[in-house]
């Protein structure tokens, strides 16, 4: 099965995290595929400054759409 996140979506993840220090609901970028369904996300601030960075599987993340969905 194709995987619907791609490199740079904009994510976020669907649980907390204690050990990573992140939480459900945190948005970060997918920066690399790993291997087929899990993805290097990154973590940052406002001013752009990375606060973490880890491996994930799909199933941990949403992606997120800023624009609707084209049917084409």
């Amino acid at each position: 099965m194709a995987s619907n996140i791609k490199l740079f979506d904009v994510v976020a993840l669907t649980a907390d995290l204690p050990a990573a220090g992140l939480e459900r609901g945190q948005v970060g970028t997918v920066v690399e595929t790993l291997a087929p369904g899990v993805f290097e996300v990154e973590f940052s601030d406002d001013q752009g400054r990375t606060y973490a960075q880890s491996a994930f599987r799909e199933d941990q993340l949403l992606a997120l759409h800023y624009e609707p969905h084209s049917s084409v």
